[in-house]
């Protein structure tokens, strides 16, 4: 189906099932851990061994030499691969560091070898036998140090020449020099984990030169396609099978070492091999969020309009690596005459920076909207009132877009007033409950809408029940659930009656889950797939496909009325489409989405201890597919967002190159206890340029601005403004208010 308008009256409007809070259809599954994950997958392949990946001590450097002969003598082992009997395995399109192969060493924890062995223990016991003998060369492991010398990157478009490369619109050196209120401040967010609770881990088995993998991966396609180039081997020969994953976050969109390993393994052991990264490896080998340095200049008339908008962000990443794209929100927010944004890369030898929930808007906000609340301040209007003041409804650097749909004035209205916002004072540092300092930040939030192919393949047995199959993948955030949502609403069937399959490379490829494209794509092809087969059902029954009516598990037209298994007989029906945009539709409308993030935090007067008392979100997003589903992942963002804000922090080893607090006792997250009442609204509203479906994503937009919130809100209750990220007692404490 081919998107090229927007979207007119469809039987999705009718909201029967779509619309309606649902309960997960896996949710039982996952609570009676009956839901099988990759490394659980013992039935798929017999006589399976385990592989446990050696990783390099040294950051950068390169591997002399591997005494393998006690590991190859110890119980159990089967086989073991070194990285020194390997060339390079060649880079996926979306790998910046090789996972496997050669002598060469571009960062800590870097796989170097596997030991297979007949269980976990006797791999684990047999790698710590291999000895390795490796160089060490220095190298750089200081986002500080290098970010006077790094070069400008890329924003946006491609252009030519360094100079080029910063995105102006208008003179914003003009116009910041001569505006009547400035603020001019340098905000940091530190190197983050995605520190989702399932492990990257594989099982691979080959037939042949055929590969399988049951895996945990976010993006079947984008899987498939990189394995089969690291490897080496036909596209078609491979098969990915990953029907339930454990928490992404943007860590598993891409090929790691434990599918390449586990495929390794597989062929030296000639049998199925499963691997699963430890967790200081996850955070070593993997990706992770790049810090940023990040500077932000807003000036301003006294009557609070926003007459130059500047913001320059620095972040690290491997040779060939891309950047934290920390400005690009900057460039849609806000309206502004004068604007300029511009990104410098500095080369790190760092383990890979790569997408973390929300990349570009979640750290990028972190600094734009507490510039936002300094100049609030600095020209005594309400934060709120400012931003609503400055609201666009066009894209500032091409006026003549405007966007789809916005509302972004309604979440703040809508917030201000949920959240109690006129009892707050404006002045730091003066409400008080016993010992504790109380404040209230506010921040706005935006993400943007991408629009991808996706598609499906929707059946309909003699029994009357609707299958669906689609490569899209479930990463905790309830796609089963709304995929079923959307064939029940369009074939007039309860959810009950219909079977979702996912997470397999032999269905037919859909957008797959990252970037908050997934649930607005993924249901759109499958709404293409039942137009299909609802217009199948027709041909088949004889009725006019333009008066029809699907509903009841029936099929009405002309006064006739036949049941769905009736219609689908004992062969059954089925059809196969996918929605796909027309060539620069994507271009006519900008489409975003957009939040207000409310917080209010009591800080403690004599130890400093910050505690989140309430949060509140209201989001723009088009349909609400799920209300259930979608208030679970903007809560969940909430708690990231909070977690980014008061304590997440990958600690850099700077002398030797690797990430200190490489597991979850040193790398801290948000406990039940740091998040307590959280309130979720959605504004009542649709896009019809987004899809058929004319819903947008929100998954990502649930953590965007909830740090600026919890940080301006840390600033109200003590007047203590700290710029850089995690806001640790240590950063402030010298600045509270003397204890009376």
């Amino acid at each position: 189906m081919k998107f090229d308008q927007p979207a007119g009256p469809n039987p999705i409007d009718r909201l029967k099932v779509v619309g309606k809070a649902t309960n997960r259809i896996d949710g039982p599954l996952k609570t009676t851990g009956t839901a099988p994950y990759a490394y659980e997958r013992h039935d798929v392949a017999q006589a399976q061994a385990y592989g446990f990946i050696v990783g390099s001590a040294i950051a950068k450097g390169r591997i002399a030499a591997m005494d393998l002969g006690e590991a190859r003598a110890a119980a159990g082992v089967v086989a073991i691969v070194s990285t020194l009997d390997h060339k390079p395995l060649p880079l996926g399109r979306q790998n910046t560091a090789h996972l496997f192969g050669g002598a060469a060493i571009s960062h800590y924890h870097q796989a170097i070898a596997l030991v297979v062995a007949e269980s976990f223990e006797q791999a684990r016991a047999a790698a710590a036998l291999i000895r390795v003998e490796d160089v060490r060369v220095a190298g750089k492991f200081d986002l500080a140090a290098a970010a006077p010398r790094a070069p400008l990157t890329t924003v946006g478009e491609p252009v030519e020449g360094e100079t080029s490369k910063i995105k102006r619109f208008g003179d914003f050196d003009k116009a910041f020099a001569a505006a009547e209120v400035k603020v001019d401040e340098v905000y940091t967010t530190p190197d983050e984990s995605h520190a989702m609770m399932e492990p990257f881990a594989s099982i691979a088995a080959w037939e042949g030169d055929k590969l399988t993998v049951w895996t945990s991966n976010q993006m079947i396609n984008w899987g498939k396609g990189d394995l089969a180039k690291t490897l080496g081997i036909a596209e078609e020969n491979v098969r990915i099978d990953s029907p339930y994953i454990g928490g992404g976050f943007g860590g598993k969109l891409f090929v790691r070492a434990d599918v390449a390993l586990a495929a390794l393994g597989a062929k030296a052991a000639k049998r199925p091999v499963k691997v699963a990264m430890a967790r200081p490896m996850m955070i070593n080998n993997a990706t992770h969020r790049p810090a940023t340095i990040q500077r932000v200049r807003l000036g301003c008339g006294r009557d609070g309009r926003i007459t130059a908008i500047g913001h320059e962000s620095t972040s690290g990443n491997l040779p060939d690596g891309k950047p934290e794209v920390a400005v690009q929100q900057t460039r849609l927010m806000y309206a502004g005459a004068n604007r300029m944004v511009a990104m410098r890369l500095a080369e790190l030898d760092l383990p890979e920076g790569n997408a973390m929930r929300a990349p570009g808007e979640a750290p990028g906000l972190m600094a734009l909207e507490v510039a936002m609340d300094e100049m609030a301040e600095k020209l005594g209007m309400d934060p709120v009132e400012f931003r609503v003041v400055n609201d666009t409804q066009v894209d500032p650097e091409k006026p003549e877009r405007k966007y789809s749909y916005r509302d972004m004035v309604g979440c703040l209205r809508q917030g201000a007033e949920r959240f109690g916002w006129n009892a707050r004072n404006p002045r730091p540092a003066q409400v008080r409950d016993g010992q504790w300092l109380v404040g209230m930040g506010m921040a706005a939030g935006f993400r943007n809408n991408q629009l991808a192919k996706s598609a499906a393949r929707v059946g309909i047995d003699a029994k009357g029940v609707v299958t669906v199959a689609t490569d899209m993948t479930d990463i905790g955030t309830g796609t089963y659930t709304i995929l079923a949502q959307t064939a029940a609403e369009m074939m007039g069937v309860p959810i009950d009656k219909v079977i979702v399959l996912l997470g397999d490379s032999d269905f037919p490829i859909s957008a797959g889950s990252g970037g908050q494209w997934g649930a607005n794509n993924s249901t759109a092809g499958v709404y293409a797939a039942c137009v299909q087969l609802r217009e199948a059902i027709a041909r088949k029954l004889g009725f006019d496909a333009g008066d029809i009516e699907f509903a009841d598990g029936r099929v009405r037209s002309g006064g006739r009325s036949v049941t769905l298994a009736e219609a689908a007989g004992e062969a059954g029906l089925s059809a196969e489409d996918g929605i796909e945009y027309a060539d620069g539709y994507e271009d006519k409308t900008q489409q975003s989405t957009f939040a207000s993030h409310f917080c209010e935090v009591a800080v403690h007067a004599m130890t400093g201890e910050i505690r989140i008392r309430r949060m509140l979100a209201v989001c723009s997003a088009g349909r609400i597919i799920n209300p259930k589903a979608a208030r679970s992942q903007v809560i969940g963002g909430m708690v990231m967002g909070a977690g980014a804000a008061l304590m997440e922090e990958l600690a850099v080893d700077k002398r030797f190159g690797f990430f200190v607090n490489h597991d979850l006792a040193g790398y801290e997250v948000p406990v039940h206890a740091d998040i307590p009442h959280q309130e979720v609204i959605f504004l009542d509203e649709v896009d019809p340029y987004s899809s058929p479906m004319k819903t947008k994503g929100v998954g990502e937009l649930g953590v965007c601005g909830v740090g600026a919130a919890v940080a301006n809100a840390i600033y109200n209750a003590t007047g203590a403004r700290v710029r850089s990220y995690p806001i640790t007692l240590d950063k402030f404490i010298d600045k509270l208010p003397e204890v009376a």
